[in-house]
């Protein structure tokens, strides 16, 4: 095993070395990326469907940047949930400056829901609410305790613009559709959940338990001096965003206003060989009330994964329940080391193999509903604990095409058996910041 992991080592090496000499081909004019849709998510399942990038390079001279991308998705997963995306970046219709859209439909019959404040929800893995006269010790008792349903339909534009250098301007429209309810899957109809017992006792809502509307108007600075958009080596990417929430459609009162800031830096160790990026992203409320359903989305101008909702999932602190961690206000710190170990040239494009292993932290800033969660005096709903921090580690293995489209698998592990006790895994694209 000592002898295979040596050779395996020297091999990539060896393949790194030599992949310094050889040039990489540039690439213009249009560039198409279509592939099947085969991933994995531990809260998800099994995912497939079909996908497409278009990328525009223009006359080449500005490569690995591009003109234009869009890419268009339409996916299932086993567990129920499917997705309809579009979204774009276009860099050459605004000068100095970029627009981004995308318009997504989520279908999620069977969504996670572990209560509010992080710490404050106990969680077990093993605990069951059987269904009506079912024991718990039935073989075929089925645990929905923490899950709900949701759909989701989001429409989002933004642009910037160079103000001096790499400070820019940016502003943005968001509106989203969500549907909420009890779990509704054969097998679940008649089983208590969390959800449930959240509406019973008031800590959810009756004026926003089926969902509702948000319109959300941004603005923001945005310094971003990275050599690349999707494979940066160096540089800064820094978003700070104010967003204002009108509740111009429901007329529920849910009306507020917050702030996100969102940092990454990348640091050369090794060349463009060997990368430490990091990124810090705090969000926090500034005034009015923010509906249950909407605590766990990042309000961010441009996005990098397909789910733009934490604390927890593949677009936040990778490891932990999917929405584990619902707040207010929250914190979170990802940290990664990049090696791009080896490059190759295949059907006339640019090919990277990279592994990052990675630390990712979370925490509640500001509690939501707190003093009513724990008057509820319901085990299953406070734990008798305040929120601390989320830590998780874990690692990934990436394959990159022209620095643009990158194959993403990573997994990874929860500390504290409150955020999950298993091991979580993901197949899908993108580095996650």
């Amino acid at each position: 095993m000592k002898k295979s992991l040596t050779l395996l080592a020297a091999l990539l090496i060896a393949l790194s070395l030599q992949a310094k000499d050889k040039d990489e081909i540039i690439k213009s004019g249009w560039n198409f990326g279509p592939l099947p849709v085969v991933g994995f998510d531990s809260d998800l399942g099994f995912q497939y469907g079909l996908c497409c990038d278009i990328f525009n390079y223009g006359d080449g001279s500005r490569y690995p940047q591009y003109d234009f991308k869009i890419n268009v998705e339409a996916s299932t997963y086993t567990k129920g949930s499917s997705v309809l995306r579009s979204y774009g970046d276009f860099k050459n219709l605004i000068p100095d400056g970029k627009f981004f859209y995308d318009i997504t439909y989520f279908n999620a019959p069977k969504f996670g829901f572990y209560g509010f404040n992080g710490f404050a929800s106990p969680f077990d893995s093993e605990y069951k609410e059987p269904k009506a006269n079912m024991l718990l010790t039935d073989p075929d008792a089925k645990s929905g305790f923490n899950f709900m349903s949701r759909n989701q339909f989001r429409a989002v534009a933004s642009m910037q613009k160079k103000i001096s250098g790499s400070l820019n301007w940016a502003v943005g429209f968001a509106y989203y559709n969500i549907r909420t309810s009890a779990l509704d899957i054969k097998d679940y109809q008649t089983q208590n959940t969390l959800y449930a017992k959240y509406v019973e006792n008031g800590l959810i809502r009756e004026d926003e338990k089926d969902g509702g509307n948000v319109t959300q108007l941004r603005g923001g600075l945005v310094f971003d001096n990275r050599d690349h958009d999707s494979d940066p080596t160096r540089g800064f990417n820094i978003e700070a965003t104010l967003f204002y929430s009108p509740d111009l459609i429901d007329g529920e009162g849910y009306s507020n206003l917050g702030f996100t800031f969102m940092g990454s830096q990348f640091i050369p160790v090794v060349s463009d060989r060997l990368t430490f990026a990091y990124r810090l992203l705090v969000q926090t409320k500034l005034w009015g009330d923010i509906p249950y359903y909407f605590t766990n989305n990042i309000n961010t101008m441009f996005f990098r994964k397909m789910y733009t909702e934490g604390i927890g999932g593949n677009a936040s602190v990778r490891g932990i329940n999917r929405n584990g961690v619902l707040g207010d206000g929250f914190g979170m710190l990802n940290a990664e080391l990049r090696w791009r170990a080896i490059d190759f040239k295949l059907i006339n494009q640019n090919w990277t193999v990279a592994f990052n292993p990675f630390f990712d932290a979370g925490k509640v800033l500001q509690q939501y509903r707190l003093e009513e969660q724990k008057q509820t005096g319901d085990n299953t709903i406070w734990s008798g604990n305040e929120d601390g921090i989320h830590c998780t580690a874990g690692g990934g293995v990436k394959l990159i095409m022209n620095h643009n489209m990158v194959v993403s698998f990573e997994a990874a592990k929860a500390m504290d058996k409150n955020d999950g006790d298993g091991l979580w895994t993901n197949i899908g694209f993108n580095y996650l910041f």
